[in-house]
């Protein structure tokens, strides 16, 4: 998804001594209207620009669209990262320089590493929008690249639903998109130790999270849930504490993402669709989008302009 300026997220302190134990940090998004299409964004915030790699993390919907209608991303570029669509409902049609073209359904994970420099589209499919009232929701997360990746050559690897981890933890339904959590391993490749999930809890279901990485998240999608002391409602990320055990419990049905991993090695910038270490790798990138220098994506005639900032 191309970067769309959003107003910068609110940023909540852990206010009790019980609670600091458990959270480090409470981020409410805030939603942008994109003609019928919200998107909320947690990551970067003011205070918190990183989760282990998640540099960024955008709820997009739950939305409906019309007969006719639907997202139309139109080509763009990234460089020095990793774009990690992950969808609860509808459909995307991907379409990248690299010539891939498939769609990503609810369950699925489409992961496309930017490296150097990749462009992408991402469009309703076209049997999608002859049907009334098609749905979209989903995540779409960028994750930094590890320094020595940055200049990478760019992929694109596609995992279907059945072959991510699916298993049951104290009641919790658990789909384990990266790295490890409860005994079980994602088949996921990744440059940098990360973990994500995806989580669905009853009412009532309470698990605990190890401190297996140095930084952890949860954001809640749906329902309510309880960290340490305090409860959270839809739309709220939590940053939790870090070489912390923490318990977390459902107050009703729950859905929730877990996300996170090892501290990045060294501060990242951004602007637009860029992550760098370097900003002259980014001043070069823009130099290079607006010189048309980046690869075309096969049977895509349109192209987002470089922004005036």
């Amino acid at each position: 998804m191309s970067w769309s300026e959003c107003p910068q997220a609110k940023i909540e302190t852990a206010e009790s001594e019980a609670l600091q134990t458990a959270i480090e940090l409470v981020i409410k998004p805030r939603t942008r209207d994109l003609g019928g299409f919200e998107v909320r964004r947690a990551l970067p915030s003011g205070r918190r620009r990183m989760v282990g790699p998640f540099i960024f993390f955008d709820e997009m919907g739950p939305s409906e669209f019309a007969r006719d209608k639907g997202i139309d991303v139109r080509p763009h570029p990234h460089i020095g990262l990793a774009t990690v669509t992950y969808l609860f409902d509808g459909e995307i049609m991907h379409r990248d320089s690299l010539g891939t073209a498939l769609a990503i359904k609810p369950g699925d994970v489409n992961w496309m590493k930017a490296g150097r420099g990749i462009v992408h589209s991402e469009r309703t499919p076209e049997a999608n929008r002859k049907v009334d009232h098609h749905p979209l929701h989903g995540i779409q997360a960028w994750v930094a690249l590890p320094l020595e990746q940055e200049q990478a050559d760019p992929s694109f690897v596609h995992y279907a639903e059945a072959e991510l981890p699916q298993f049951e933890q104290s009641g919790a339904s658990i789909r384990l998109i990266a790295g490890q959590l409860f005994g079980h391993a994602s088949p996921v490749e990744v440059d940098w130790p990360t973990l994500y999930a995806e989580l669905r809890m009853p009412s009532g279901c309470a698990i605990t999270l190890d401190a297996d990485y140095d930084e952890r998240a949860l954001y809640v999608v749906s329902g309510k849930l309880t960290v340490g002391q305090q409860t959270f409602e839809a739309g709220t990320m939590v940053i939790l504490r870090s070489d912390q055990m923490v318990s977390v419990e459902a107050n009703e049905t729950t859905h929730a993402m877990l996300l996170g991993g090892q501290t990045m090695d060294g501060p990242r910038h951004i602007w637009w669709n860029f992550v760098a270490s370097d900003m002259a790798l980014i001043e070069q990138a823009k130099a290079d989008w607006q010189a048309e220098r980046f690869d075309a994506v096969p049977g895509e005639h349109e192209r987002i302009p470089l922004p005036d900032k």
